[in-house]
């Protein structure tokens, strides 16, 4: 199994329930490939470097998972079909980082 840092983008318009649905549906496909979530970390609504489909603002979630590396392919497919996800991001690591992170630590300064 590989460990992975996964970074997911969400469209600001959605609801706090529907955001929830959309990440328990990704949690959901990651346990359907046999993949494990290790941590979460939630990073609220933040500012983008650039418009993103119009955006200024987005909702921010942080991952840490354990999943086969051509499980990846797939799971990319079923994100570019989310219209509520507007980017995203898998970093292959050697070891995951320790939580909280930085951008954590800068949200509850602020």
């Amino acid at each position: 199994m590989n460990k992975f840092e996964v970074v997911l983008i969400f469209n600001p318009e959605l609801s706090a329930n529907a955001l929830n649905s959309e990440l328990e549906n990704f949690k959901s496909k990651l346990e359907s490939h046999s993949s494990k979530l290790i941590n979460e970390e939630n990073w609220g609504l933040r500012d983008l470097s650039y418009n993103i489909n119009k955006f200024k603002k987005a909702f921010y979630r942080y991952l840490q998972i354990e999943a086969p590396g051509q499980i990846i392919k797939e799971i990319n497919k079923d994100l570019n079909q989310s219209e509520n996800i507007i980017r995203y991001l898998f970093i292959k690591v050697n070891d995951h980082q320790e939580l909280p992170t930085k951008l954590s630590y800068e949200k509850k300064e602020v």
